[in-house]
C-alpha cells in the first residue's frame, strides 16, 4: 500500500472513530449509605444499557452532597449533580450557602424521589394530628440541621400552634428511634427518603405512628408558596403498625446540570429514563410510587435545561 493510500486509511479510521466516540459524564451524588448514591447508580445503568443508541458512557461518583455537587458543576469539574431542591432555588437565587453568588448557569434535568417531613410519634402518646403536639415532647432537628430550620419555617407559619407550645428536644436523627422508645421524646420530625432504616428501627423497637401534615394550613402556604416545595405520600404498610397512608410535604431530589452542558447529551439522559420508567422505578424502593409526572415537580421549570425540555415535550408531559 503507498503512502498516499495509508494516509487515507488513517484518516478513514480516525473520522470512524470520531463519529462513534462516547461521551463519558459523571454524576455526583452523596455518601454511599444515603440514596443519593443509589440514585446516581440507577440513572446510570439505564443509561449504559442505551448507550449503544446514544453514545453515552454514564458512571457515578460519591460526593459531599446538594452544595458540594453545585459548587462542583459551577467549577466545570461534575458534569450531573443530585440535590435538594431547596437548595437547587437558594444557589441559582443567591441564597443560604450562595449568599450574593448566584449560580445562573444552573439547569435542571428532573426530579426524582422526595425527601419528606416527617413526624413519626408514639402511639401511646394520644398523638393524632399536627395540632395535638401541644405540651408534648418533640424533636425538630440538631442546631444547624436543614431539619431543624424546616421545621421551624412550618412553625413560623402556623396561627394556631408555636414552638412555645411544646417542650423542644434538639437530638440527632440517629438518636430519635432510642429516644421514642425510652419515652425521652414523645414524636421527632425527620426529613428524608422513604423507606429508611431510621423510622424501621423506631417502628421494630415500639409502636408508632406517623402523622399527615395536608390539611395543616401552614403546610399548604408553604408548599403554595415555595417552588421547592411538593406534596408526597408515605404508603401505608411500610413502617410496621402504620396501616394508613401518610400526606406530607418536602423538597425533591434533582438531577442539574450546566446550561453548557450539550443538548444532546442531557436529552440522550432524560430520554432514557422516560423510554424506561418502569424499569427505573424497580431499582430502588424510594422510586417505587413514583409517577412521569413527578419528574417535573419542585423545580422552576425555567429551569429546565433544553434538552430535557425536549425529552419531557416528546413524552407529552410538557407543551
Amino acid at each position: 500500500m503507498g503512502r498516499f493510500s495509508k494516509g487515507l486509511a488513517i484518516a478513514s479510521l480516525l473520522a470512524g472513530s470520531l463519529l462513534f466516540a462516547k461521551e463519558f459524564i459523571t454524576i455526583g451524588t452523596g455518601g454511599v449509605t444515603g440514596v443519593y448514591y443509589p440514585t446516581g447508580g440507577a440513572i446510570c445503568r439505564i443509561m449504559n444499557k442505551e448507550a449503544k443508541n446514544s453514545n453515552v458512557k454514564c458512571t457515578v461518583e460519591s460526593t459531599g452532597g446538594s452544595v458540594y455537587n453545585i459548587k462542583t458543576i459551577q467549577k466545570g469539574e461534575l458534569d450531573f449533580g443530585i440535590a435538594q431542591s431547596d437548595v437547587v432555588y437558594q444557589a441559582y437565587h443567591g441564597e443560604g450557602k450562595f449568599k450574593d453568588k448566584p449560580y445562573k448557569d444552573l439547569r435542571v434535568v428532573m426530579s426524582i424521589h422526595p425527601e419528606l417531613l416527617t413526624l413519626a410519634v408514639r402511639k401511646d402518646s394520644g398523638i393524632k394530628s399536627f395540632f395535638d403536639l401541644k405540651g408534648h415532647v418533640i424533636n425538630i432537628g440538631n442546631p444547624g440541621s436543614g431539619n431543624e430550620a424546616t421545621v421551624k419555617m412550618l412553625f413560623e407559619n402556623c396561627k394556631k400552634l408555636s414552638l412555645k407550645d411544646i417542650k423542644v428536644e434538639q437530638l440527632k436523627a440517629a438518636e430519635c428511634p432510642n429516644a421514642l422508645k425510652d419515652k425521652k421524646i414523645d414524636g421527632y420530625f425527620y426529613m428524608v427518603g422513604h423507606p429508611t432504616a431510621n423510622f424501621k428501627d423506631a417502628a421494630n423497637s415500639t409502636d408508632i405512628d406517623l402523622i399527615s401534615l395536608k390539611d395543616v394550613p401552614a403546610a399548604q402556604k408553604l408548599v403554595k408558596e415555595k417552588p421547592y416545595y411538593a406534596w408526597g405520600t408515605i404508603p401505608k404498610g411500610m413502617y410496621k403498625g402504620v396501616d394508613h397512608d401518610t400526606v406530607t410535604y418536602g423538597v425533591k431530589a434533582v438531577l442539574v446540570t450546566s446550561a453548557k452542558a450539550k443538548e444532546d447529551v442531557v436529552y440522550a439522559m432524560a430520554k432514557s429514563i422516560l423510554d424506561n420508567f418502569d424499569k427505573f422505578k424497580k431499582l430502588h424502593p424510594a422510586y417505587k410510587h413514583l409517577t412521569k409526572e413527578d419528574l417535573l415537580k419542585g423545580f422552576d421549570h425555567s429551569l429546565l435545561h433544553p434538552g430535557a425540555a425536549k425529552a419531557f415535550k416528546e413524552a407529552g408531559l410538557l407543551k
